[in-house]
């Protein structure tokens, strides 16, 4: 092993060289740029003799050593190509830069650095006699020129980074910091022109404000520096897949979850792995796994059905290139579908295609049907044995595998994608965490089956929409420039089957291309669920491998260790933390060591794993501990298959994550419903960072819940997670600062993304002060000075230009903007305040409160679930506001007619204030009437009782009139004689 503390050099990532004398190799005194002496030489060769950082030329004695290595180039570089061993690794990680990066072949040696001597060859003919022009085309035959330039574009970087324009991005910046010198002042003239009459009501709005402002400094700066970034598959392609050659592109695990057949359509979930199975990328470098964690018969026999229907729905889709790849969408779509389509048996084959998926769909809908009643005595396989998973809640692990290189091929003889169905142990008195526990349960059963380095995770309803999806995600990981640091590549979220007018803002648009590209310009995007490639390195809990290693705790002079036994020298959490991922080292000594020992028995096999305590992390598992050292991926060449079998249904077993740190420290991490942002947030204050990557065909599309009271709960979830990891040790308020390798920026974004809720409670109070003002004839604001009312018109001016700007240099419409914005009120008077309070009482007292949905039927055909009305409190909030708003506008104008012209310019201020509430929650308005006006008769009771009550209470309690008033008022009314 190399020692400690050495740099990787920044263009082919290998260790820089270091003397006798222990001294590092510096190229360039300026800046010491790292950079290997092996890097150097090539540069210095092909003529660039500067520094690639600064430019300096690199000093003379750098430029000598070329010059002499040079000289003996010839025998030493073939003597060198003969010991690939020695070559290889620096091959393959050479920069995409300066030369084509590929593995080198064991037989011929890398026929990279053979160019290579080829060319230094070439160029010193040419210094001896320079040909003309003409003599070099026709000593050039055309197959040398093509493949020169397929070299030439494989040594080309596979994605590129767009920065923002800075006539889009400079006056954007300058806007934001005029706004926070405009908040500045407009807060020290609030805090300082105090409203005596109604200083309560003014006090809260202070409060309100406040935190407005705060969260809107979360929210803006995390999008100070917005990238876009394209992809360039042609090179990868080149570089990976050279003709005549075996594919060389990394293998990828495709992870899809379901639970309950019945909630989430078999048909759904078929189409999703039939678009997995039917991806542009080679076979034998495809796994799907479906996660059955309700262990339903149905899912699994629909599966079969899937396996079967797939032998002849992926040919045909490789065949005739068709998109999407899923059949129920590629079917229903309505375009021209023979555009671009020129084999002249298309037609009769999509129809013979389209009349196979119709009787598919008929198959699954009668097992669909069956599964609507359980027969008493449980389902029942076909051979006549019980069906293992009758109680899902008490059930073995189950694996099948269909498919793949040992099982059935597709109608053409081809090979097919691997496609195994898992469902882990359940057991009464275990935990089991939902999601979390199933992804960490396929992490573990495709390391022991399959072992792929990159893991891409489905939702069961979305689809692969783009076939090169895989290859775009392979760009940036698979580039030795980009990738080594790399934790995952995330896809922005699309979706079918939304309303035109997206009412209650679906699609996400300003988070997914807004706040996104701003996180991919500090630190990356945060992990959302679904569409997303790992690197499985990541999910392991090691840190990447270009972090300096970091020192380890000094070890106790009995035992060796830290604090076993000696108590005093345990150390901190923050520092156990800061030194874990120097375990690198460790492992990679582990790596060497366990290729070394191929001859030992298995009990020896054993006892070295277990000292180096892999055991206590990743489980008792010889065989998956051992892929977990594998950073390339693969399984053992020994593995037999009924072994790995019997080892896969180990590690789901429903004890196996006891004592371990699964959940804790690898893989998905538990503790909160929303444990996508949990799991990222773990990985990226390893010291990882994250790519955002916008392919123009959307790579992955879903289906979302288009009616309101679905939508809300599905908010309502989204807010509870964030509470929970709110109120968790993995609060980004004070978590992962021991190593700082969390941007303070990235950290800004993590804060806004569990704060979020907490905004619901002062944005209640604050659309409850419309009404109360125009009820009592109070306002929040004292009379205007002119400095005031520039100061407002100024607030206002800049809040309106930083959106404008915004939507500049991001593409997103007004209306989808403006969408977000109403549905930001609206759930955050709704869901965003019940997850609130349902966090509280579940972290604190242990309480999990459920709120129930009951739907009613909907006659309207086309976006027939948007009308659709459902009674759950969600709705009591936010149809509260609505009305109390109302009858404040109406007692508004009413006092002004009683009152006479002097009223009504205040009331202005006031009606303008309740209008901005209106208007923000006029989607829940149309949404809770209806197309026919149907709203349910309890929501309607509740929300005019609770007005009703609030307004008479309000009007015989009063609370901001100030006490002199009172008085006077309370005197008034005893001298009337009535």
């Amino acid at each position: 092993m190399m020692e400690s503390g050495v740099p990787l050099c920044n263009t082919c990532g290998e260790r820089v060289e270091v003397d006798e004398k222990g001294g590092v190799f510096v190229a360039c005194q300026e800046c010491n740029f790292p950079i290997c002496k092996a890097c150097v030489e090539y540069e210095i060769k092909e003529g660039r003799k500067v520094c690639l950082r600064c430019g300096t030329p690199f000093e003379a004695n750098s430029t000598a050593d070329a010059e002499r290595n040079e000289l003996g180039s010839r025998s030493t570089m073939a003597a060198h190509l003969n010991d690939p061993q020695d070559v290889g690794i620096h091959a393959r990680h050479i920069s995409s830069v300066s030369t084509l990066d590929s593995e080198y072949n064991d037989e011929s040696g890398n026929p990279i650095w053979k160019n290579r001597v080829e060319s230094w060859k070439d160029k010193k003919n040419k210094k001896k006699k320079a040909p003309t022009k003409a003599d070099k085309e026709a000593q050039v035959p055309p197959e040398q020129q093509m493949e020169e330039k397929q070299i030439a574009d494989a040594a080309e970087p596979l994605s590129t980074i767009i920065p923002i324009p800075k006539s889009k991005l400079t006056p954007y910046r300058t806007v934001i910091i005029m706004r926070l010198i405009i908040l500045a002042l407009f807060f020290h003239y609030r805090v300082t022109h105090p409203v005596d009459s109604a200083y309560g009501l003014w006090l809260t709005s202070i409060i309100c404000e406040i935190w407005f402002a705060y969260s809107w400094v979360l929210d803006q700066f995390p999008k100070w520096s917005p990238v876009n970034r394209i992809t360039h598959v042609d090179r990868l392609s080149a570089r990976y897949e050279r003709e005549g050659e075996p594919s060389e592109l990394a293998s990828v695990d495709f992870f899809v979850s379901t639970v309950d057949p019945l909630k989430e359509p078999p048909l759904i979930t078929a189409n999703t792995v039939l678009s997995i199975l039917a991806v542009d990328y080679p076979v034998d470098k495809v796994s799907c796994y479906l996660s059955d964690d309700g262990a339903a018969m149905l899912t699994f026999e629909s599966l079969v059905e899937t396996a079967d229907f797939a032998r002849k729905w992926v040919p045909f889709c490789k065949k005739f290139s068709i998109e999407p790849r899923a059949p129920e969408f590629y079917f229903s779509q309505k375009i021209d579908y023979l555009k671009d389509k020129i084999q002249p048996s298309f037609v009769k084959e999509r129809r013979a295609m389209k009349r196979d998926y119709e009787e598919f769909k008929v198959r699954v809908n009668a097992l669909v049907a069956k599964a609507q009643k359980t027969p008493e005595e449980g389902w029942t396989m076909q051979d006549g044995t019980p069906w293992p998973g009758n109680n899902s809640r008490d059930h073995p692990g189950m694996i099948q595998v269909f498919l793949g290189n040992s099982g059935a091929h597709d109608i053409e003889g081809n090979e097919l994608p691997r496609l195994v169905y898992v469902s882990r142990e359940k057991r009464p008195g275990f935990q089991h965490h939902k999601k979390a526990g199933a992804e960490n349960a396929l992490v573990r059963v495709s390391a022991v089956l399959t072992n792929a380095p990159y893991i891409l995770n489905l939702d069961c309803d979305h689809y692969v929409n783009n076939s090169n999806a895989v290859r775009e995600a392979m760009c940036f990981l698979m580039d030795p420039q980009v990738g080594r640091d790399v934790c995952y590549v995330q896809f922005p979220q699309r979706f079918d089957g939304i309303d035109r007018s997206d009412r209650y803002a679906n699609r996400n648009i300003v988070f997914f291309d807004v706040n996104m590209k701003g996180l991919d310009g500090i630190q990356g995007p945060v992990y959302v669920g679904t569409g997303c490639v790992f690197n499985r390195q990541a999910l392991y809990g090691y840190g990447p491998p270009s972090m300096p290693t970091l020192p380890k705790p000094s070890s106790c002079s009995w035992c060796g260790c830290c604090s076993c036994c000696c108590p005093s020298k345990k150390p901190t959490e923050d520092l156990s933390e800061v030194y874990r991922d120097s375990k690198r080292e460790d492992l990679n000594a582990a790596i060497f060591n366990l290729g070394e020992i191929d001859n030992y028995d298995e009990y020896e096999r054993s006892m070295l794993i277990s000292q180096m305590s892999f055991e206590k992390t990743f489980g008792l598992s010889s065989v998956f501990i051992e892929s977990t050292l594998m950073e390339n991926g693969g399984v053992p060449e020994s593995g037999n298959p009924s072994m790995l079998i019997k080892e896969a249904i180990h590690v789901i077993s429903c004890g196996y994550e006891e004592k371990t740190a699964w959940g804790k420290e690898i893989g998905w991490i538990y503790g909160s419903v929303t444990e996508d942002i949990l799991t990222g947030f773990k990985m990226q204050c390893r010291g990882w960072r994250s790519i955002y990557c916008m392919p123009l065909r959307p790579a992955f599309k879903g289906s979302a819940p288009i009616n309101l009271s679905d939508r809300l709960h599905q908010v309502l979830r989204w807010a509870l997670g964030s509470v929970e990891i709110f109120l968790s040790r993995h609060c980004p308020l004070w978590y992962g600062f021991g190593g700082g390798r969390l941007k303070w920026l990235q950290r800004l974004a993590y804060i806004n993304t569990i704060v979020y809720p907490f905004t619901s409670l002062p944005l209640v109070a604050y659309c409850s002060i419309p009404a109360i003002c125009l009820l009592t004839g109070k306002f929040i604001i004292p009379t205007l000075s002119n400095l005031a009312s520039m100061l407002f018109l100024g607030l206002f001016l800049s809040i309106i230009i930083t959106s404008v700007l915004e939507l500049r240099w991001s593409g997103v419409s007004i209306e989808d903007w403006w969408r977000n914005e109403q549905f930001w009120v609206i759930g955050g008077v709704s869901a965003h305040l019940f997850a609130v309070f349902q966090g509280f009482l579940k972290m604190l007292a242990g309480l999990d409160t459920n709120f129930t949905v009951t739907a009613k039927a909907a006659d309207d055909a086309e976006f027939g679930e948007l009308y659709i009305i459902k009674w759950t409190t969600l709705l009591i909030p936010p149809t509260t506001l609505l009305i109390v708003n109302m009858v404040g506008v109406v007692a508004g104008f009413s006092d002004a007619l009683n009152k006479g012209y002097e009223a009504w310019g205040p009331l202005f201020g006031k009606v303008f204030f309740a209008f901005w509430v209106i208007l923000h929650l006029y989607p829940f308005l149309k949404g809770l009437m209806g197309r026919q006006n149907r709203t349910p008769t309890i929501v309607i009771l509740w929300s005019v009782l609770l007005a009703s009550v609030f307004s008479l209470v309000w009007v015989k309690i009063d609370p901001f009139v100030s006490n002199a008033n009172a008085d006077s008022l309370t005197q008034s009314c005893i001298s009337i004689d009535c």
